[in-house]
């Protein structure tokens, strides 16, 4: 079957592996010049199979607030809000409640542990290096009512068999050293032993060359301007480089899945949450860190990605601006100085990024049909679409397929948004 695929960054480039290692045709189309050129190139670097959480969750109004009077928040809003900001902002507060918050993570927590597992699927295929390491990673706690809040989230963890381990202040120096010199300001912190950390710009380099391989076609500088449907299916896509046809068509378009999927009438609740990283040389490996670090109160992430560190996070809500914000940069700088205050070479040849997130309201993805006979979704990531590419690309080909689906979908389809046309149901 031939099947087209709209995107080639981490998700649609998976997508393309897997629909093509079950035997159809495939062409990816991407208006950049290689793959993984937005969303994915320079993302923090941490696969977070453990620490897959929501945005949305109990406390986060009262931190919005927290946040705002220390002058010192990791969530931005643009002052000229736009009605789409308003829209996710209200959609994620209903789903800042106890119920909503464990469901969501429960579905995130899945479809993670399962991209865990497609992942060394495809290390187990052939030779990938991608700068990865195993060596788990660190959710800080600065005082003990963090300790207590995430103790709450223990019982979900088990449920999905995910590994961890409550750290006291010299647990955690034992884990990550470079933590030596900040251990008196910690009170303790969680570690997954099964997070990886890798580059993901690497890795989806690496599963390019193989699609290559493969016999995946990538056509590169090329617009998707629109999709045309015919008796309920989509007969084409139009784009710069002309008209396009296959059997099925699935959109990974992050952020822009949007624009292009509300030409047909699906509407999808993605907003584009701009997020930052800085990446420096390593100073000294022991003053680094040696895997990835969460800072859950202040939204960063620090990781090693060989000589390299990379301190990534913020939510700016500023719709499709693609500017720098200097003040969001400088919190990362603050951030990292704060954890790992001697582990970096000052420079002036620092590489700053900023790329928008695909977030639902509720942090899960949306994979699965939708209602016209051959047209699919896998987008809608957010800050996660590392971490959930592997797992995102093989359940997406699975369906496609018409194979059984090796977890449920229930929840992580389109299905879940009383506002969306309902889906046909072809899978189990």
């Amino acid at each position: 079957m031939k099947v087209i695929v709209l995107g080639a960054g981490v998700i649609g480039t998976t997508s393309a592996y897997f629909l093509a290692k079950q035997g159809h045709d495939v062409t990816v189309l991407d208006r950049q010049e290689s793959v993984a050129m937005e969303t994915s190139h320079a993302n923090a670097g941490c696969l977070s199979y453990g620490f897959s959480s929501p945005w949305a969750s109990p406390g986060l109004p009262l931190n919005l607030l927290k946040w705002f009077l220390t002058g010192r928040s990791p969530l931005v809003i643009n002052p000229n809000i736009s009605i789409e900001t308003i829209k996710f902002l209200y959609r994620m507060y209903k789903n800042c409640n106890s119920k909503s918050y464990e469901i969501n993570k429960s579905r995130m927590l899945r479809l993670a542990n399962y991209s865990r597992q497609a992942l060394l699927e495809i290390e187990s295929d052939f030779d990938i290096q991608y700068e990865q390491r195993r060596q788990g990673s660190l959710q800080l706690f600065w005082d003990t009512k963090e300790i207590e809040k995430a103790k709450r989230d223990i019982s979900i963890l088990e449920k999905f068999n995910i590994h961890y381990e409550l750290l006291d202040t010299e647990g955690c120096v034992e884990a990550e050293p470079g933590l030596k010199y900040v251990k008196n300001k910690l009170s303790g912190g969680l570690r997954f032993n099964n997070d990886f950390t890798g580059n993901c710009y690497l890795f989806s380099n690496e599963i390019y060359k193989k699609c290559i391989e493969m016999g995946v076609n990538f056509e590169f500088n090329t617009e998707i301007k629109s999709i045309k449907i015919n008796n309920n299916k989509i007969s084409s896509v139009l784009t710069s480089e002309g008209e396009f046809k296959a059997d099925c068509y699935s959109v990974s378009l992050g952020s822009y899945s949007t624009k292009i999927l509300s030409q047909v009438g699906i509407k999808t609740p993605i907003y584009p949450v701009k997020g930052y990283s800085i990446t420096l040389p390593v100073l000294t490996d022991q003053d680094a860190p040696q895997s990835t670090i969460m800072d859950e109160k202040n939204k960063i992430a620090i990781t090693r990605l060989g000589d390299r560190i990379r301190v990534a996070g913020m939510a700016h809500l500023t719709d499709f601006d693609k500017n720098l914000r200097t003040k969001s940069l400088e919190s990362l700088k603050s951030g990292l100085d704060l954890v790992f205050p001697k582990s970096y070479e000052p420079s002036e040849n620092l590489n700053y990024w900023t790329g928008f997130r695909p977030s639902t309201p509720d942090g899960t993805p949306i994979i699965g049909p939708t209602p016209y006979s051959n047209l699919y979704l896998n987008t809608g990531h957010g800050t996660l679409g590392w971490t959930m590419s592997s797992g995102s690309g093989k359940l997406l080909a699975d369906i496609v397929s018409g194979n059984q689906p090796e977890i449920s979908i229930e929840g992580i389809d389109m299905n879940r948004y009383s506002f969306s046309n309902k889906t046909r149901k072809n899978y189990g």
